[in-house]
């Protein structure tokens, strides 16, 4: 009676002596090459850990391409800049980190057996989900208006020295100016029957000109005598402000200057751009689109993921003893969530 109890026992973990597989006490969701859940829970564990090291490595490619790119062309980025928009980034990092504290609350109602929790949050997160890929689709859409798609579509793919599309250009030239000079560049800029970018305002230099000559009588007040003598602002062209005269913040405030009439515009616009970096314009956007989209096909996936969960959650499969699948899919979505906090400041706020 004895010997049957013991095998009876063994037969519970997984196994007997006669290495046979019996299913009376075996616990439902232990797999046939697992002695304990506990075994089973960490070995599923490790396995995601180390996959998320191949996902890490896998972008950790695309950051170093972005920081080459970005060390060799500064102002072609600085520029390219200009076509994101830093309100929905900004939107975006909020969700994705509003979906990963209902993704770590839905692990821990898991682990204490909430069955209701575990669905609503599983359910946000997932509508978290949805709305980033929401607003990723606008952002895509006002890239896909101006013609700013990756690769050889771009607005700025040139084919040998000329633009491959110069109609489509001159339109992303002024939208991008237009962005990057605070909105006031969309009447400046139209295109030529070549479909070239031509400006419909004067120079910045003749205008700064003919705007002090407006105010000849207070060009001579600008700089005060005690950073030295009155100087004709009327023949000269104003520096972009008077920290790039050599003058001190406090020095200026100490007088009362805060500001030199004429100031020109301190963002990279296209004719900032020598004519080998409009060349590679499009470079920033193939770099945007590779790092953004491989990150929402990992959310897409992740979001296939979650509606599993929140399928067998609904059925009521998990629960104290058995939360394997809910802590795993936690995992991945964090790091959906670490590699976002990267890209953002990246792409939308360092210029």
């Amino acid at each position: 009676m004895s010997s049957e109890t013991e095998q009876h026992d063994h037969a519970a973990h997984g196994g007997d002596p006669h290495g046979d597989n019996h299913h009376g006490d075996h616990p439902p969701h232990l797999a046939h090459h697992f002695e304990t859940p506990a075994q089973q829970f960490e070995s599923g564990k490790l396995g995601m850990w180390v996959f998320l090291a191949t996902e890490i490595l896998m972008f950790g490619g695309l950051f170093c391409a972005y920081a080459i790119y970005r060390g060799n062309h500064q102002d072609v980025f600085l520029y390219g800049y200009g076509a994101l928009d830093k309100m929905w980034g900004a939107t975006n990092t909020v969700v994705l980190l509003a979906s990963s504290l209902t993704m770590a609350w839905g692990v821990r109602a898991a682990q204490k057996g909430q069955q209701k929790l575990l669905l609503a949050m599983l359910v946000l997160t997932f509508m978290g989900g949805v709305g980033f890929m929401c607003i990723k689709t606008v952002e895509y859409k006002s890239k896909w208006d101006h013609h700013l798609f990756p690769g050889t579509y771009n607005a700025f793919y040139y084919e040998g020295t000329s633009p491959k599309y110069p109609e489509e250009m001159a339109h992303a030239i002024e939208y991008i100016n237009a962005k990057n000079s605070g909105g006031h560049a969309d009447e400046g800029h139209g295109s030529d029957s070549h479909g070239e970018a031509v400006h419909a305002e004067e120079p910045a230099h003749e205008a700064d000109a003919h705007a002090v000559d407006e105010h000849a009588d207070e060009a001579h007040a600008v700089i005060p005598a005690a950073f030295g003598p009155p100087i004709d602002m009327s023949v000269v062209i104003p520096p972009a402000s008077p920290s790039d005269m050599g003058v001190l913040d406090t020095a200026i405030d100490a007088a009362g200057v805060t500001e030199v009439a004429g100031a020109a515009h301190t963002q990279v616009l296209w004719d900032d751009l020598s004519a080998d970096e409009q060349k590679k314009v499009h470079l920033f956007f193939g770099i945007y689109f590779m790092m953004t989209g491989l990150h929402g096909l990992h959310v897409l996936i992740g979001m296939g993921v979650i509606a599993w969960l929140i399928w067998k959650s609904a059925k009521g499969t998990f629960g104290k003893d058995y939360f394997t699948p809910v802590d795993i899919g936690g995992l991945y979505w964090h790091l959906v969530d670490l590699i976002w906090i990267f890209l953002f400041p990246l792409l939308y706020l360092i210029h």
